[in-house]
């Protein structure tokens, strides 16, 4: 696939967020979350991006699911909530002080592989579909009341709905300048078998790691935080760089 190298990968990377639209059936009562739209988003992309990426380097990708609320969902970086886009990245931002368990753990990570700035020369995290969604609150519930995170695989006909989006954004996120070495999938079942599937289709990506989500490690293996992680870098290690 062809990438423009007349531009910088931060340069890509931003015109490529900065690009995104999505719209839904309105039967599919689902919303999308697209944190692109907000100007200050915006300019934390741009900062981040500028501060991370901007080189013509290509990087080893890491796929999870669709932005969450509290993560991606406010600030528009992957797995990177407020706190963490503050304290790790240094780009100051105004979205609150909440935490967001996969942020909590990706952090984490990155510091054993060696900090922020060595883990971002090497990787790119991004999502399988870079928009995310929200249920809508059923009408017996206050407006606000109720919505919760959805993953673009929770319901065949949002993922029907959704798939032609995915697959011109997977493309296009490759094109941003992916490595062909390996691709790297946060989500070890659903997510995977249809990263799988896609790549059938593109022939880009030579292997396909998948790796357990940082949401089910932290909410329900919490006490293990240290093996996954070592879990994660012994798979960066696998990969020749």
């Amino acid at each position: 696939m062809a990438t423009n190298f007349q531009m910088t990968f931060a340069q890509r990377t931003v015109s490529f967020y900065n690009s995104l639209d999505l719209q839904l059936p309105d039967s599919l009562e689902t919303q999308v979350l697209n944190p692109y739209k907000n100007q200050e988003v915006k300019k934390c992309v741009a900062d981040f991006c500028s501060k991370y990426f901007s080189d013509e380097k290509k990087r080893i990708f890491i796929l999870g699911i669709n932005p969450g609320r509290f993560g991606s969902g406010l600030t528009g970086i992957s797995f990177t909530d407020p706190v963490a886009l503050r304290e790790y990245c240094g780009i100051k931002n105004n979205f609150g002080n909440k935490r967001e368990l996969s942020s909590e753990f990706i952090y984490k990570m990155i510091e054993a592989y060696g900090g922020v700035k060595k883990f971002y020369t090497d990787f790119f995290i991004s999502a399988v579909c870079p928009l995310g969604f929200m249920k809508s609150p059923t009408p017996a519930l206050p407006k606000g009341e109720g919505v919760r995170n959805y993953n673009y695989y929770d319901d065949k006909k949002l993922q029907n709905a959704v798939l032609p989006f995915i697959k011109r954004t997977f493309k296009q996120q490759i094109e941003i300048g992916a490595s062909n070495k390996a691709l790297i999938v946060i989500g070890a079942d659903k997510n995977r078998k249809f990263v799988e599937t896609l790549n059938e289709e593109t022939k880009y990506f030579k292997k396909i790691i998948a790796l357990d989500h940082p949401r089910f490690i932290m909410q329900y293996r919490r006490k293990k935080v240290d093996a996954y992680i070592e879990q994660y870098l012994l798979a960066f290690s696998e990969i020749n760089f």
